[in-house]
């Protein structure tokens, strides 16, 4: 095992991922309170919303107005999923519009979102369920979105779901995995994102998976880690992942979202886990973790039940030095 990096980078994906998996729609002035909340914990990089059809997630049919209230630090990106072109449109619409009403193209204001994420899975089984699209449908389509967007002048990042294995046809071959990372790499995204989108990765293939992405796809594309803790092994893949180099993350704060099919697939690792464990390791994320917690806390009332995240149960280890 190498050295541990000293800083680690991660993205809160909690407003998007988090939020369309709950079973009832949250208003979207509750929403905006969250996501500015979140952008004052020292995150700097969160995911808030996508732009999918209204009748598939209605928890999402408020993109526009949700991008159009927030108030975040211009040094916060900000990222939105885009499942197709007709996504990309109304995403570069409302940019447009928003440039329009701030006062055009010269005037001094913020972009409503700095990054698109594209995705599809690696199991063709899987994306069949989840977008109704063989993979090559999808590869050809999201070629089309990251060149669209990449001449739009916003950064792209892919993600691979099922990603370490399909609920539906076990093993995913890695080499497969790394093909559509490639395709998507040459398409114009700068960013992999690897999902374990129903939590059936071990520690052993997670390390051995990142080894050989690194290779196959040289050192230029970040590589970022999803994990899902539905089988308590979230963590574990994360220290298996620093092994092999990775340094960027996508968690959830609360432990909030999953995956929409299969039932039974829970929630991502909670970022205020997360955020702890790397802390009492010394590897620094800029991230306040009290400041975290209180909006994990807030989401608890919003939702009017429990979250699942450790951290937010037992609170901080500092708050329990000098215990018996």
């Amino acid at each position: 095992m190498g050295d541990w990096p000293s800083t680690v980078s991660i993205r809160e994906v909690g407003p998007r991922d988090g939020f369309q998996n709950e079973p009832e729609v949250i208003p979207t002035e509750r929403k905006v309170e969250l996501i500015d909340a979140l952008a004052r914990t020292g995150l700097r990089r969160l995911e808030v919303t996508s732009f999918v059809r209204a009748d598939v997630i209605p928890q999402l049919a408020d993109a526009a107005e949700v991008l159009s209230a927030i108030e975040v630090p211009d040094e916060v990106s900000i990222s939105v999923l885009i499942p197709n072109e007709r996504g990309l449109d109304a995403a570069l619409a409302l940019r447009e519009r928003l440039r329009l009403a701030r006062g055009g193209e010269g005037a001094a204001h913020r972009e409503p979102f700095d990054e698109v994420n594209v995705f599809m899975s690696a199991s063709e089984t899987h994306n069949r369920r989840n977008v109704n699209r063989s993979l090559a449908e999808s590869l050809t389509g999201l070629e089309a979105v990251l060149g669209r967007a990449r001449t739009a002048g916003v950064s792209c990042e892919g993600v691979i779901s099922t990603s370490f294995g399909c609920p539906y046809e076990g093993h995913v071959p890695p080499e497969r995995v790394l093909e559509i990372a490639a395709r998507l790499c040459d398409a114009g995204a700068r960013e992999i994102c690897f999902g374990d989108t129903t939590g059936m990765a071990n520690p052993r293939q997670v390390r051995d998976f990142f080894t050989a992405a690194r290779a196959e796809l040289g050192g230029e594309v970040e590589l970022t880690a999803h994990f899902h803790n539905t089988r308590g092994a979230g963590l574990a893949n994360v220290l298996a992942a620093l092994e092999a180099g990775v340094v960027s993350f996508e968690s959830s704060f609360g432990e909030l979202g999953g995956c929409p099919v299969p039932a039974g697939a829970t929630g991502n690792i909670a970022t205020e886990d997360l955020v702890s464990m790397l802390h009492e390791m010394g590897i620094e994320t800029g991230i306040q973790l009290p400041a975290l917690l209180s909006c994990a806390r807030r989401a608890q009332e919003i939702l009017g039940r429990p979250l699942g995240s450790h951290t937010l149960v037992a609170g901080p280890v500092e708050w329990h030095a000098g215990a018996a």
